[in-house]
């Protein structure tokens, strides 16, 4: 008969690391930045419509509003033609947020349907996807787009969503097939398929869920090629030019040449917004895959000992003491020692060190 031995607690030993932290305080701190951010301009295009202090496309026949600087009445100055600055980017920021939104569902629902159909079934089905998505690959995006949009009947929002949406799925398609092939073949998934459950409710309930992770990093990748490209093609005069966005607004100061008059009102605000939703897409980006990566997340915690701070990637600490520094002449005088020519010496001649830390 065998006895169990009680398990006791040593209160000297210190408290384990509580586990029960919110994802926001194991985010680091670039990541909240850029959800902090990213949260800032979603609000904005929430709310900002609603709150323009001015019809975006009202243009003002007085000559004094004409390219004005801001001012009390108009925060961000005005156009050529005396419309509000203030007033068209925060219809802009919604009308580019919407359409990135979009287009990001839309290629990542298409990036995981192919990538993970492809890689889980093999054989023909993951020859004939794998080939779809590296013909999709090698075409050039922008020339294509440019093509497409400019030979389009209509170019609203619609047709830059699906333009958009189709080159935007195959890099996504791809990363998302090399982690389900490394998924595949684990225990569970075995299991499953002994237990005689069908292909969809694999994929379904085991795969999928274990890569949240990389879908979501997918998506704001997507919805930064988006917005990147949007802008850019509003820019060159491939959308609808009638409504507001941020990449429309650029188009009209520049071809109104805002940039030679010094109008810096018109074009600087929309153009920073761009700038500054990308950033927070990049750091918020960074912070999903940190938490998706254990390598990634345990290499951001640091630890402090003996009051200092200590990274997984520094050193390892040496924890003896190191003996005073000698003087020049005692300096001297150890150096016809024993220890000194054993190399037991202190840290601050050159020596090696012995385990207690001071000369013999």
């Amino acid at each position: 008969m065998t006895l169990a031995v009680p398990v006791t607690v040593d209160p000297t030993a210190p408290a384990a690391r509580p586990q029960q932290l919110g994802r926001w305080r194991r985010l680091p701190l670039k990541a909240k930045v850029g959800a902090v951010l990213l949260g800032f301009f979603v609000l904005a295009a929430i709310i900002g419509p609603l709150v323009t202090p001015y019809n975006p496309s009202f243009q003002n026949p007085a000559p004094a509003l004409s390219m004005h600087a801001p001012d009390g009445a108009h925060l961000l100055g005005t156009t050529q033609t005396g419309q509000d600055v203030l007033s068209q980017l925060l219809v802009g920021i919604r009308l580019t947020l919407e359409l990135a939104f979009v287009v990001g569902v839309i290629a990542t629902a298409l990036s995981v349907l192919v990538g993970v159909t492809a890689a889980f079934l093999g054989g023909f089905w993951d020859e004939l996807l794998s080939l779809l998505s590296n013909v999709f690959l090698v075409i050039p995006a922008l020339p294509l787009l440019i093509l497409l949009l400019g030979y389009l009947p209509q170019k609203g929002q619609l047709a830059t969503i699906l333009v958009l949406s189709v080159l935007g799925w195959p890099w996504g398609a791809r990363v998302i097939r090399a982690q389900t092939l490394a998924i595949r073949n684990r225990d569970y998934i075995a299991a499953s398929r002994e237990t005689g459950e069908s292909s969809w409710r694999i994929i379904t309930y085991e795969i999928v869920p274990n890569e949240i992770s990389l879908i979501a990093a997918n998506f704001v990748n997507t919805v930064l090629y988006a917005i990147g490209a949007s802008v850019a093609l509003a820019f060159i005069g491939l959308a609808d030019l009638n409504s507001w966005s941020l990449g429309t607004i650029l188009y009209w100061a520049q071809s109104q040449q805002a940039l030679q008059l010094g109008a810096w009102w018109w074009f600087a605000p929309p153009g920073l917004a761009v700038a500054l939703i990308g950033t927070s897409l990049v750091l918020l980006n960074t912070g999903i895959d940190e938490l998706g990566n254990p390598r990634l997340r345990d290499a951001g915690v640091d630890l402090r000992l003996g009051g200092r701070r200590i990274r997984p990637t520094d050193p390892t600490p040496v924890m003896n003491a190191a003996p005073p520094r000698r003087g020049p002449v005692a300096a001297f005088l150890h150096s016809f020692s024993r220890s000194s020519l054993l190399g037991e010496g202190g840290l601050g001649e050159g020596g090696l060190g012995d385990e207690s830390g001071t000369s013999r």
